[in-house]
């Protein structure tokens, strides 16, 4: 019976994707591991574990990716076939007040993950990058085969460095790896830290929202369950040997193809609510980009999928949520 490790399992992404493959017909068993750190809401965290809790096939490990001792114990106990690394300290502005935790969780955790999964000899890892990863690239749609040189912010440095070090591991120990490049990623059970949550949370008590840049941006809004259904299609395709290093390692865009105005997510969430929004025009943020927008050709080409879940109807979704959620 295969095991798949997901790292993060507590997180917005590696909840959803612990619930899917829980309902996976092949029936694996579900291993998650997160460290329940208190960036965001250790409550919210808690109430995802509790939908995954109980069932037969999933087990919780609490710990840190940073913590070797223990990460090498849960390799040994559990004995992982496949990996789905979406543990990291996430944010681009956070990394500007406190970059050691991206050093701890982003590069230490990484590496202490790459060395168990060499050790125990993974099938294949899975692990999440990011549309951060473009920074200031002028090119769009932003492409994998694009040159990714020019970081912004920290976060984006650390997911950039994942990639070479899951490259080079890959090269060298013939570890089979793909990266994923997640494009702003919304839905329900999603992280109160991102935009569409603040903005819900703020219309509904009647306060202000914050709209950096004047609302001259443009995000590539990705539903979660399309990017599950990506990481599960990317799961199952082991990456074939890659470029003059013959590395097993691929890297793809998961992005709705389809990037939308600021102003234009702000109107779709007033409708949503119905309810509409004060806004509080300010400048651009360090670290922020302008746009992002995902050529997803290559994971059509290789896994048959790409993103297409329209704002209107993921929003919805994620603000039916919130509103049972919180009782509103």
């Amino acid at each position: 019976m295969t095991t798949i490790l997901v790292t993060g399992a507590a997180g917005f992404i590696g909840f959803h994707l612990c619930q899917r493959l829980l309902k996976d017909p092949s029936r694996p068993q579900v291993v998650g591991l997160d460290n329940l750190n208190d960036y965001y809401s250790v409550t919210l965290k808690r109430d995802r574990l509790a939908q995954l809790q109980g069932q037969s096939r999933f087990t919780f490990v609490e710990a840190d990716l940073s913590d070797r001792p223990a990460l090498e114990q849960c390799f040994a106990e559990h004995s992982p076939h496949r990996v789905v690394n979406l543990a990291a300290q996430a944010g681009v502005r956070y990394s500007l007040q406190n970059p050691h935790a991206y050093v701890e969780s982003n590069l230490v955790g990484f590496v202490n993950l790459l060395e168990c999964c060499r050790h125990n000899h993974v099938e294949h890892l899975v692990y999440a990058s990011s549309s951060s990863v473009y920074g200031i690239n002028r090119k769009i749609p932003f492409a994998v085969s694009d040159p990714v040189d020019h970081p912004v912010s920290l976060y984006a440095a650390t997911k950039k460095s994942n990639e070479l070090m899951a490259h080079c591991y890959s090269h060298l120990y013939r570890l089979p790896s793909t990266g994923l490049r997640f494009f702003t990623v919304y839905g329900p059970w999603g992280r109160p830290d991102m935009a569409y949550w603040k903005f819900t949370k703020a219309i509904l008590a009647g306060e202000p929202i914050d709209v950096y840049n004047h609302g001259q941006m443009k995000r590539d809004f990705t539903y979660v369950d399309d990017v599950i259904e990506g990481v599960v299609r990317v799961l199952a395709h082991l990456p074939a040997p890659q470029g003059s290093s013959q590395a097993p390692h691929k890297v793809y865009n998961i992005g709705n193809n389809q990037p939308v105005e600021l102003m234009t997510m702000i109107e779709t969430l007033e409708q949503c609510l119905g309810q509409p929004a004060q806004k509080h025009m300010l400048p651009m943020q360090p670290g922020d980009v302008p746009m992002t927008y995902a050529d997803v050709d290559e994971l059509m080409a290789d896994v048959g999928f790409r993103p297409d879940t329209p704002l209107a109807v993921g929003l919805q979704q994620f603000v039916d949520w919130y509103r049972n959620y919180h009782q509103i």
